[in-house]
């Protein structure tokens, strides 16, 4: 259960936006991928990976049910897999070596 805090109080009873992605990240896609070994959201389901014709930015702070609104109706027809960095990026993964110069950053 996703429940409200201080950063995210969101109303339980909002179906248009819901809680922030932030929100969903640290309190579902994080501990459930943890105790799947830590691999991203995308290769959990799908651990051969899939071909992405499509890329989606989102925000940290927008909804997720506002994000995939946004996405249902905005879908190309011809594509097939989307690249979504907080659905294939692994979450667990402590990345701030990477960006600690980013100048160095990838």
């Amino acid at each position: 259960t996703i429940v409200p805090t201080d950063r995210d109080p969101f109303d339980r009873e909002d179906v248009m936006i819901g809680p922030v992605i932030y929100t969903v990240n640290e309190q579902f896609i994080k501990p459930v991928t943890a105790k799947a070994g830590n691999s991203s959201w995308a290769l959990l389901l799908h651990p051969n990976g899939l071909p992405c014709d499509l890329f989606i930015t989102h925000c940290w702070s927008e909804g997720i049910f506002e994000f995939v609104d946004k996405v249902c109706n905005s879908w190309p027809g011809e594509s097939k897999h989307a690249y979504v960095c907080f659905l294939s990026n692994p979450q667990n993964l402590d990345i701030s070596h990477l960006c600690a110069n980013p100048q160095d950053s990838p």
